[in-house]
């Protein structure tokens, strides 16, 4: 992982200014000369730099995004806890955690710090970014505030807008957090409780009623102890281990600001501007983001097209199902490189080494 030091204060949609930013990243592969092998990868709510690791089907050696064939970057999100900054960082100027008082963060103040990274790393043409719930809310709006910067886009499991039924979900986590009254001690366990409740509800929404018949179902007739009782606890658990609780309040909030049509005229003027050919993958089980909306996103994107994963995983399936997401994104990678080949008078030959098919 690498880490860019941004010493220039930064402005937040809220007006809000943080004096610096660090900005944490990794790259798979190589750039090409003409740099036109970039792929962005725009990870989720819990996420990391490391897609290798969480779209192990999808990214690394000998998978469809090969970092043989591409470039492949993905940040941290501004207010994470895995590099870049946020509330667990040390406030430059009183060199304490900023905790509690890290101000509020936007999609699009997101999106505003890759935009820095992008700088830095002097990419001017990404072939293809794609990100998956709250990625795929970055993504979208990166297409919008910047649509030349795109050959392909690419969106799971996520929205336009996002909704009151998703926005109660993440305020009813933030409830079992406010909740715990170890919250704002100065503790290694603070919060720890009401963490593994929000995350526990969380799951509720990530998943489906069909994937816990299968995974969770007891084999025997119990009156405790239920296996799917202590799925909810060790799910709880892993989260109070690898997160940090205010990162959770501050990117839950994050979540709930997104609106592409925000002082764009709205939704449907805000999707107009995308220009990149765009495939849009929903899932028929998801209960967060339901596949209403993604039908909403390939209706107003111009150029949209929309695949529908079949899955007993809810939500989580854009994370599971690589047989079908290698599908349709090959697919979709593949009319990409016939087009660009036919608009440059090209005929592709399918050559080893030409592309990554």
């Amino acid at each position: 992982m690498q880490v860019l030091h941004h010493t220039t204060p930064f402005q937040l949609e809220s007006n809000a200014i943080l004096p610096a930013l660090e900005i944490a990243y990794q790259t798979f592969g190589e750039l090409h000369p003409l740099k036109n092998n970039v792929v962005w990868v725009c990870h989720a709510f819990s996420g990391n730099t490391d897609p290798t690791d969480w779209w192990s089907g999808l990214i690394g050696k000998g998978r469809l995004l090969d970092p043989e064939h591409y470039f492949i970057v993905c940040a941290n999100m501004l207010g994470s806890c895995y590099g870049t900054t946020g509330p667990a960082s040390l406030h430059p100027e009183t060199r304490q955690p900023y905790r509690q008082q890290f101000p509020l963060v936007t999609i699009r103040d997101i999106v505003k710090v890759y935009q820095i990274l992008q700088q830095h790393l002097e990419i001017n043409r990404i072939r293809l970014i794609l990100g998956g719930s709250m990625g795929g809310q970055q993504a979208l709006e990166w297409a919008i505030t910047d649509p030349n910067l795109f050959d392909q886009v690419c969106v799971m499991a996520t929205n336009a807008r996002h909704s009151p039924w998703a926005i109660a979900f993440n305020e009813s986590q933030r409830m079992a957090i406010y909740a715990d009254q170890t919250l704002h001690e100065d503790s290694l366990n603070a919060g720890r409780k009401g963490l593994e409740a929000a995350r526990a509800i969380a799951m509720l929404s990530y998943r489906h009623f069909h994937s816990y018949n299968a995974t969770q179902q007891d084999e025997f007739d119990l009156l405790d102890d239920f296996r799917a009782s202590s799925y909810q606890r060790y799910q709880g658990y892993k989260m109070w281990k690898r997160f940090n609780v205010f990162s959770y309040l501050t990117l839950s909030k994050a979540m709930d600001t997104h609106h592409v049509g925000r002082s764009r005229g709205g939704l449907h003027q805000a999707l107009k501007r995308i220009t990149a050919p765009t495939l849009v993958v929903g899932v028929q089980s998801d209960l967060l983001f339901p596949v209403e909306e993604q039908k909403f996103l390939a209706r107003h994107i111009p150029n949209a097209s929309l695949e529908i994963i079949q899955s007993i995983y809810g939500h989580d399936a854009f994370l599971i199902e690589y047989d079908q997401l290698t599908k349709y994104l090959g697919n979709f990678l593949r009319e990409g490189i016939k087009k660009r080949s036919y608009l440059n008078g090209i005929v592709h030959t399918g050559m080893p080494g030409s592309e990554p098919f």
